[in-house]
């Protein structure tokens, strides 16, 4: 219980303020598509220079833990994901909002964020030095396999075909290769300047969900401003409140998903929310309403990729191993002030440790209070005309987009992926699963590259890759996925193909 001793140093003026300033923005930053919350954190370094290191990372933490959760603002009502975290979001976020119910999904997503982060704080604050130790296990085997999962999930997120979603993947997994290969060096299908370091997965994120929108609202060309207008209705917050926790399943898979996944270094709060989404649908009851406006889709996805944020902390504060990129934008943070984290941090500094622990478990609350009321003033923007909501979104999406490397290619890239999305799209494919493919990619090479280099320098591929017991757990979960996701489709076709049969059948009588 050492961290009450230091739970006062949150709450003086500074210190307090700072955390206020951090949440705020982080709100703001992370409902601004093409700003991911490591580009965040990164654009506030230079404004904790002159801070004590408590102060300067109770600033950062606040902007991480907000802009996570304030992604969901545009993948709601814009089906833009402010990050990576907020993919599974838009899956059933903005068909709710495009139902008139953007506030209530804001509403239930700032709720599960705020379960799931407090959740993850606590795991931080009580089960470190377990956890620590348990992260160190996973080698380039076990995170390969990890990533092979996750490419398997790909087949059942929202797609109407396995065969569809892997096809979508299997596209995100060879743009993935475009730039420099990473270890011998060799070009790989660079046809153009702007893809030759590779493609940037903002862009990308930006292009695949922002363009397909942006066309399809110019293809409707002039009509009347009323048929344009999206009905918005208000939404009681304390109907919200019992809705996230009537929800049990979502909200506990989510949170206990993003907890886990959080721990593991390199993986990130993405696939955290994407695998949660995808277990929680195989475990739902209510499994065909997911990606037509579910609230457990939500509430799964937000729940997940907060909970990710204090377990992603683990490594870094006790290892000095970053377990996410944001984490790693932190880290160079505490070395700035000559913190460097390892196993004697707490020893050594325990109020800048603890304060800054501390501040990210009230922050989750302050999180919380201010999305909830960015919630009500936010839907409205689904009221906005089309025509106008269209020409938003394209500069928001160049702005994105330019901003990450300050380059046009990002631009050129972010344009061509989004209009070859839109055809896609018109022929049953999702863009979900490709950014996915997009991101898992290089987690899946360069942690295959680096077990080969181990299995030939110690044992054969075989052994390194298909030995061990969690190997062949993880081996078994991707196996048991596939399987599942291939019996569930061939299930439903099933029972479509048996309701056809009676419906034609009454006509007939």
């Amino acid at each position: 219980m050492e961290f009450l001793a230091y739970m006062g140093d949150v709450f003086t003026p500074i210190n307090f303020g700072l955390l206020l300033i951090g949440t705020i923005g982080g709100l703001i930053l992370g409902a601004t598509p093409g700003l991911s919350p490591t580009m965040a954190v990164a654009l506030l370094i230079p404004f904790t220079f002159r801070l004590e290191p408590a102060q300067g990372l109770i600033l950062l933490g606040a902007a991480y833990t907000s802009t996570v959760a304030g992604g969901a603002v545009s993948a709601i009502l814009l089906k833009i994901p402010g990050a990576p975290a907020n993919i599974a979001t838009t899956l059933d976020g903005h068909t709710m909002a495009q139902k008139g119910q953007g506030a209530r999904a804001l509403q239930l997503s700032f709720l599960a964020s705020a379960v799931g982060g407090v959740f993850g704080v606590l795991l931080l604050i009580f089960l470190t030095p377990v956890l620590a130790q348990w992260a160190l296990a996973f080698g380039p085997s076990h995170l390969f396999w990890l990533a092979i999962l996750g490419v398997t999930i790909i087949g059942s997120l929202d797609s109407s075909s396995v065969v569809k979603g892997l096809l979508s993947g299997c596209i995100g997994l060879w743009l993935a290769t475009i730039g420099f290969d990473d270890i011998m060096g060799a070009q790989r299908f660079i046809f153009h300047d702007a893809v030759a370091g590779g493609i940037n997965v903002i862009p990308a994120l930006i292009g695949l969900f922002a363009i397909p929108q942006v066309i399809t609202m110019f293809a409707k060309g002039r009509k009347r401003l009323d048929a344009e207008v999206i009905a918005v209705e208000k939404h009681p917050i304390g109907q919200a409140v019992g809705e996230v926790f009537r929800r049990k399943r979502a909200l506990s898979i989510g949170t206990i998903t993003g907890s886990i996944i959080g721990l593991i270094p390199g993986v990130g709060g993405q696939i955290a929310g994407l695998v949660a989404y995808d277990q929680t649908k195989k475990t739902s009851p209510e499994r065909e309403k997911f990606g037509t406006g579910h609230s457990e889709g939500v509430i799964a996805a937000e729940s997940a990729n907060n909970a990710m944020v204090g377990p992603s902390l683990v490594p870094l504060l006790t290892l000095s191993i970053p377990g996410s990129p944001t984490a790693a934008v932190l880290l160079g943070g505490l070395l700035i002030h000559g913190i460097f984290p390892g196993s004697d941090l707490f020893d050594n500094y325990p109020d800048v440790a603890w304060t800054f622990i501390n501040s990210m478990l009230i922050g989750q609350i302050l999180m919380c209070i201010f999305g909830l009321y960015v919630a009500g003033l936010a839907a409205r923007v689904a009221q906005v005309p089309n025509a106008v909501m269209a020409a938003v979104v394209l500069g928001l999406a160049l702005f994105g987009s330019y901003s990450v490397q300050n380059s046009m290619g990002d631009v050129y890239v972010m344009m061509a992926l989004g209009t070859g999305m839109y055809f896609l799209e018109r022929f049953g494919f999702s863009a979900a699963p490709l950014v996915l493919g997009l991101i898992l990619g290089p987690i899946a090479e360069a942690n295959f590259i680096q077990g080969s280099m181990i299995a030939n320098a110690t044992s054969s591929m075989g052994e390194y890759f298909f030995s061990g017991t969690l190997n062949l757990v993880l081996i078994g979960i991707v196996v048991a996925s596939i399987g599942y996701s291939l019996w569930m489709e061939l299930r439903d076709k099933r029972y479509t193909t048996k309701d056809d049969a009676v419906l034609k059948e009454e006509s007939l009588s």
